[in-house]
Order: C-alpha cells, then structure tokens, then sequence
C-alpha cells in the first residue's frame, strides 16, 4: 500500500496483517481524490474506521490542515501510528482509539470518510446518524456494491454514488 499523491506520494505505508481490516484499494482511492481535487486542501479530513490510516493520510499528503482517525482496534491503531511516524505527521493528526458511532458527537471535520466492515452494515446507519444535525460539509461512505446506502440519513442526503469493481462511494452532504 502506497500514498497516490501529493506531498508523501509514492511512499509506502504499513498494512495490518490478517484479514481483520480491509484497506481501501489504490485505485479506489485515487478515484476519491480526483472526485475532491482541491477540496481537500485546508480542510479537516474525519477518516472513521480508519484502519492503517490511508485514506486520512492522503488527504494530509494532498493539503489537508489535519486529520483525525478514528479506530478502536488496538492493532490496527498500532500500525496507524507507526505510519504517521514514519511520515512525521504526528502533530498534523489526532488519533482517537474508541468505537466510531459514539465518537463522531465529539470529533469534527470538514469532510468525513467513513468505512466500516462491509459484513456489519447495522454500521452504516449508526455512524451516519450520529453525525446528528450537526454533519459535516461533505460524508463519503465506502462500502461493497451489493449493498444499497439509505438515499438519507438525518440531515444527510445523499448526492452521488460511484462503483468501482467490489466497491462502491457514496457521496451525502447536509440538505
């Protein structure tokens, strides 16, 4: 697993052994990313259900002001860390290790990613309405194309989907 783009472009990142995490695919990532050009750029990127921290990371690698992950297995924070670490962004992140449906009241960004374990899609509807009435400007949710997001939820609607082999994006904003 590598960065796309950017400021770190091209460096490698840690992966979390097993099959525990799914990380989302290069390709797939760099579709995001083209899609949000230079929104990114000085925004506060949420990555919920960050995983080894890749899709956050890109987003501090093409501009974004900071980024905060949100994990709660101890693992997978372990090796988001070490990558931060390794690319000396530290002190451009915040790292919150607890389950991401109770953590999304207190934590804020200008556009959030959220991706959880495709095999738990209770997940979805959760996390999404906890954003409450107070979501941020743009949510992206990654998740299989076999299953069919909400058109809303809460304040969120949803504005634009793209599929990409096994995965799909689904882009809500505030309506």
């Amino acid at each position: 697993m590598r960065v796309i783009g950017g400021e770190f472009r091209s460096r490698r990142l840690q992966s979390i052994p097993g099959l525990d995490t799914r990380p989302t695919p290069d390709r797939l990532r760099e579709t995001l990313f083209d899609i949000l050009g230079t929104r990114v750029e000085g925004a506060v990127f949420l990555d919920a259900y960050a995983g080894t921290g890749a899709v956050g990371i890109e987003a501090l690698s093409r501009g974004a002001s900071r980024a905060i992950f949100i994990e709660r297995s101890k693992n997978a924070t372990k090796v988001l860390r070490e990558n931060l670490a390794s690319l000396g962004i530290e002190d451009r992140a915040d790292l919150v290790m607890a389950p991401v449906a109770g953590s999304l009241e207190r934590w804020w960004g200008d556009i959030a990613f959220l991706d959880p374990p495709y095999e738990r899609e209770k997940e979805y509807s959760s996390a999404l309405a906890a954003f409450g009435k107070n979501a941020p400007a743009l949510v992206i949710v990654q998740h299989s194309v076999r299953f069919t997001p909400a058109e809303s939820y809460g304040v969120l609607r949803q504005t634009r989907m793209v599929k990409q082999g096994d995965n799909a994006l689904t882009f809500y904003s505030p309506g």
